[in-house]
């Protein structure tokens, strides 16, 4: 399947909402960044600020020479045929500034003291992943495929993905891609998608299971109409609405979308996955999950996931270890339901008494096609010999038992 910018994009291009570039003081910058501090970002900082972690962006290029990302970004790839052999160079006929903005927000490292912005993990690497939506030498599943797999040979410890497909369903060759990331340990992060670009329910790959998909919330923690969509497979939920990041050349705008709000989960991840170094992929998700603030009524719910997430807490809180990813397990999805499209091996032949015809009736639609005829199984067949001895030793005992009353009678009659 080839798909358009529009249906692939839609939560990648259309929400963002740049303003004129903005200053970069630590007044405008970084007070800006209210999510740093009312998300416990800032105070996760006191454990870890991500070092030894490795995030990928795949998305349309990250440009690594912007003051926020030098030296963040360790490696790269294109997959779109339309940009540089790292990764690196911004690729699309739209849209091109979006992995930049993206990968601010996960790993930005500011521009010095207290200036600039700086991403929820300042001290992770990036790969810088670029595909064309829509564009591009092969169609756009294909190279997200792909991108996965290289992401995790090329040493990933978390993958961001702030793009929808805008369905629910997804191709084959993710089911193989990403259940490869998840056998490798790697935490994959998709955004929900943004009501305001048409993205009203969350579509792949936020609605895989296993995937760890963020939702969008406004500056007062309350769910975003236009930045945000809602499923029952959110997870959490971050700041999506008045975000900063930094643009390809430098630039510094305003913006939004949970395109912004999955980079800043994702940066959370590498927090916790530094300082839990011992933990799986499951646990490391099950943290973000288990300790995020509750919204509304008690549990997960379709709007929030399990609440908005708190990095401090996620980094330094007391949770249970767990034996499965709380965001489901994709193998067994893939066994349940993609067992179906695989056509069933043809039956056994059916044993059929010799020289006794097989009667046929119509399909009722249940078991076939309607108004194909269909090979009924007899009763008792298969025990058909056994039922003709035993008629015989019956009739056979019932004659030689009427005969010896019969003459019991007669000799009592002479």
């Amino acid at each position: 399947m080839r798909v358009g910018r529009a249906a692939l994009g839609a939560a990648l291009v259309a929400v963002l909402a740049v303003a004129p570039a903005i200053p970069a003081s630590a007044d405008q910058v970084r007070d800006a960044e209210y999510w740093l501090d009312e998300f416990g970002i800032r105070a996760a900082w006191s454990v870890t600020q991500g070092a030894g972690v490795t995030i990928a962006i795949i998305d349309t290029g990250v440009d690594g020479t912007v003051p926020e990302l030098r030296g963040a970004v360790i490696g790269g790839a294109d997959f779109s045929g339309l940009g540089a052999a790292d990764g690196q160079t911004p690729v699309g006929s739209t849209g091109s500034e979006h992995g930049t903005l993206v990968a601010s927000l996960a790993a930005g490292r500011g521009r010095g003291t207290n200036s600039g912005v700086i991403g929820a993990a300042p001290a992770a690497n990036l790969l810088a992943i670029s595909i064309g939506f829509g564009e591009g030498s092969v169609d756009s599943d294909t190279q997200i495929a792909e991108a996965v797999r290289w992401a995790v040979d090329h040493g990933a410890d978390v993958i961001n993905m702030s793009l929808t497909r805008n369905t629910l369903e997804w191709p084959q060759s993710w089911d193989d891609a990403f259940l490869y990331a998840m056998e490798h340990d790697v935490v994959i992060v998709a955004a929900a998608g943004n009501r305001g670009s048409g993205t009203t329910v969350v579509g792949a790959p936020a609605t895989m299971p296993g995937v760890l998909t963020v939702a969008g919330v406004d500056r007062n923690g309350e769910a975003s109409f236009d930045a945000s969509a809602q499923g029952i497979t959110i997870g959490t939920s971050a700041p999506s609405e008045e975000l900063v990041g930094v643009a390809p050349g430098g630039t510094l705008v305003r913006w939004g979308g949970t395109s912004g709000a999955a980079p800043i989960v994702a940066g959370i991840v590498a927090l916790v996955r530094a300082a839990h170094p011992e933990l799986d992929a499951a646990n490391v998700i099950n943290r973000i999950v288990a300790t995020s603030r509750e919204v509304g009524e008690p549990g997960p719910d379709a709007i929030y996931g399990f609440g908005l997430v708190d990095a401090a807490a996620a980094v330094s809180g007391s949770v249970p270890l767990v034996d499965a990813n709380p965001m489901g397990d994709l193998a067994e999805w893939i066994r349940l339901y993609r067992r179906a499209e695989v056509a069933p091996a043809a039956p056994p032949t059916p044993w059929v008494p010799p020289a006794v015809a097989e009667p046929q009736v119509e399909a009722s639609g249940i078991d076939g096609p309607a108004g194909v005829l269909l090979p009924t199984v007899p009763l008792l067949r298969g025990v058909g010999v056994p039922l003709l001895v035993i008629g015989l030793l019956v009739a056979t005992l019932t004659g030689i038992a009427v005969w010896a009353l019969r003459r019991l009678e007669a000799s009592r009659d002479g």
